[in-house]
């Protein structure tokens, strides 16, 4: 019998008995302990599944129509999402379109565009709703959901990935890192590097030493993402060189509680002078500032990239399944984070405890949603503990097991499965834009995500990592780089600026910062006089007026700091 008819009739006898299980007897879905989550429909199931559509503005996979666990959990809940996602265009333009024709998806993520699409009107206010679902109630503090008003007093969106359930639980380092290959790592016998003068000596030492890899094709040392908004991988390593935690759009003192702008710093100017050299020696890919997002994913999956900043949510359930559908983690080309900072004296802040609460954008209604109310049921049956073990888990006995203790576990074949784009497809369905948990489960054992569970991270590891991690005498990438405390209240500042428009002097000259960055950073990179390159762009950025945009971001600090006293 082949694999996929086996997984086949597995899923169908998982699904029969799935189905029979978190229900009540009058259909209703039902928690742990056997009552029924507010909002649900007892008629659902004899007035059919219904289906609303969404939009999230982020290039994302869509899953087949048959999907086999979106039916799954429509037979449970009574609902399921068409989604669809940004392609071609910026998330402004998307949002501008649809506003300009006033029809919309009934579920909606802005991103960028969140703004336009609250000052359009094209946004239902929740916090009457609120109540009435208890799941999404209890996904934030009072405070927290304070922070979610606008300025007419409502609440209108959900952030999706803000919420730690019980414990926190976290192996993978979901953030922003230099990264590195343990392949690099292991030629080098494992080494401590800590510094970035460290980081691209070892690349340099390496690549000269093996200019390709085991197919002849070439390395390339060190590329840079700068494709529209991800240019965040070339612009914002300043403030964690220095040890301040990802503020996206400054660094706060959190002594004097004072915006300090990175973009100046003479941490700014070492970082660029390095990455100029690196350039000038032909270690920094030339196809950086030029490639597109798409190119990037293509380079890190064909395992030749040694070496790059970037957010690990951004490319590790795409290039990072493609090294190991392709087996190329058997020549080391998985990446691992490194604690990298200016120089030793300076502990890093790569990864901290808490999360970081983003207050500027999230799951919305429109007003085009003919059933807000059934909407919200969704979102809120969404977060029932059985239904999240099947978003990110799967079905029992197809895509994990259950040992005698009661810890959820993969086996290869299905931690293999897991990472195919194919079954990913036609299989799982994760709604990884809707609102959901990190941490612990209500069982009190597993965590809500595989990725925050201890023993199946670790044993889903590809060999070339766990090597790495037993070298380093560690577990997980978090270890590799260390937990900090979480920041202040203020945190993360870019939950703000991520909002600026040009509607203020702030918001004009963040856009005028923006649109000079890209046009000159890369310049300040391939410049063959450094000092004049640098001395040029010092001159178009200040020239922007960036004492507007700190002067905005103090006065968001200041009332963020106001708010959180008011709730102690």
């Amino acid at each position: 019998m082949n694999k996929k008819r086996l997984v086949s009739m597995l899923l169908v006898s998982a699904m029969t008995a799935a189905l029979f299980t978190g229900c009540g007897s009058d259909g209703n879905l039902t928690s742990g302990d056997g009552t029924t989550s507010a909002g649900t429909n007892s008629t659902t199931e004899e007035a059919g599944i219904k289906e609303f559509t969404a939009f999230f503005g982020v290039a994302g996979s869509e899953i087949n129509d048959d999907n086999e666990v979106q039916q799954l959990i429509a037979e449970k809940v009574g609902a399921k999402v068409k989604e669809t996602w940004l392609t071609g265009q910026t998330a402004d333009e998307a949002v501008g379109t649809m506003i300009a024709g006033g029809e919309y998806p009934d579920f909606i993520e802005g991103q960028t565009g969140t703004t336009q699409l609250y000052e359009a009107g094209a946004l239902v206010a929740l916090d009457d709703y609120l109540d009435d679902y208890p799941n999404i109630k209890n996904l934030f503090t009072d405070l927290e959901w304070e922070k979610l008003r606008q300025e007419d007093g409502h609440i209108y969106w959900i952030p999706q990935f803000s919420c730690i359930k019980n414990e926190e639980k976290v192996c993978a380092h979901n953030d922003e890192a230099f990264w590195i290959q343990a392949r690099v790592l292991k030629w080098a016998d494992y080494p401590e590097i800590r510094t970035m003068d460290q980081y691209f000596d070892l690349i340099e030492a390496y690549n000269a030493a093996n200019p390709t890899m085991e197919d002849g094709t070439a390395n390339i040392p060190y590329t840079i993402l700068c494709d529209d908004w991800r240019y965040f991988c070339l612009e914002n390593a300043p403030q964690f060189l220095d040890g301040y935690p990802n503020d996206g759009s400054c660094m706060v003192d959190p002594e004097t509680l004072t915006i300090l702008d990175y973009n100046t710093s003479d941490t700014a100017v070492k970082y660029f002078r390095k990455l100029n050299e690196e350039y000038k020696k032909g270690i920094v890919d030339p196809e950086s500032f030029t490639q597109s997002y798409d190119e990037y994913i293509s380079k890190l999956s064909t395992g030749r990239v040694l070496g790059m900043i970037d957010q690990w949510w951004d490319f590790a359930y795409t290039a990072g399944d493609a090294i190991k559908q392709a087996g190329l983690d058997a020549q080391g080309c998985d990446y691992i984070p490194l604690p990298i900072t200016i120089d030793e004296s300076v502990k890093n802040q790569w990864h901290n405890a808490g999360g970081a609460f983003n207050s500027g954008s999230g799951l919305a209604i429109t007003v085009s949603c003919k059933d807000v109310p059934g909407a919200l049921k969704l979102i809120n049956d969404l977060l029932d503990q059985d239904i999240h073990n099947l978003r990110f888990w799967g079905v029992e006995g197809v895509d994990y097991e259950v040992d005698e203790n009661g810890e959820f576990y993969r086996t290869p074949e299905q931690r293999m499965q897991a990472s195919d784009t194919e079954y990913k497809a036609s299989h799982m369905c994760s709604y990884s834009y809707f609102p959901q948990y990190n941490g612990t489960s209500d069982d009190g054992i597993n965590a809500n995500k595989p990725d925050g569970q201890a023993r199946e991270f670790f044993d889903g590891l590809n060999d070339d990592v766990k090597e790495a991690f037993q070298a380093y005498g560690v577990e997980t990438y978090v270890e590799m780089l260390g937990t900090n405390e979480a920041p202040g209240e203020w945190y993360p500042m870019w939950s703000f600026s991520n909002n600026f428009n040009t509607s203020t002097p702030g918001g004009m000259a963040w856009t005028k910062i923006g649109e000079v960055k890209h046009e000159q950073l890369p310049q300040v990179v391939m410049a063959a006089d450094f000092d004049k390159a640098w001395a040029d762009y010092m001159d178009a950025y200040n020239a922007c007026k960036p004492e507007d945009f700190i002067s905005e971001l103090q006065a968001e600090l200041d009332s963020r700091m106001e708010l959180a006293a008011k709730f102690k």
